[in-house]
């Protein structure tokens, strides 16, 4: 039992850098990877929705044009996945390049349900 305390921040330390690792290449803030509370029922856009997931190799330019960017911020901060819902439809397409992570896919499932929340 000594040893598991005396090791612990080394283990977190060691999982903290294979995270950073894995989602180097991605433009994705740390703040994605913080614990949220989801909204309420009745603060939702949709409760229940028909997702599709779309793999697109113009994920940047296709998610800019959609969330109307201008091609100055497409190209400094360009999207690496969105989501673009219908509510009367109850349906939402969720968009990512061919190489994707859990966190990106997540942020977009979120939206299809909360709509813009942040």
């Amino acid at each position: 039992m000594k040893t598991s305390r005396i090791f612990w921040p080394l283990r977190l330390l060691t999982a903290g850098a294979c995270v950073i690792v894995t989602a180097g290449c991605s433009s994705l803030p740390m703040e994605e990877y913080a614990q949220f509370s989801p909204a309420p029922s009745s603060k939702r856009i949709m409760n229940q929705v028909k997702i599709s997931w779309e793999v697109r190799d113009d994920v940047a330019d296709f998610c800019a044009k959609a969330k109307g960017m201008g091609k100055e911020q497409a190209f400094l901060t360009p999207p690496v996945a969105c989501a673009i819902w219908h509510v009367p439809l109850k349906e939402c397409t969720v968009v990512t390049g061919s190489s994707t992570s859990h966190v990106a896919l997540g942020h977009e499932v979120r939206h299809c349900f909360e709509g813009h929340f942040h």
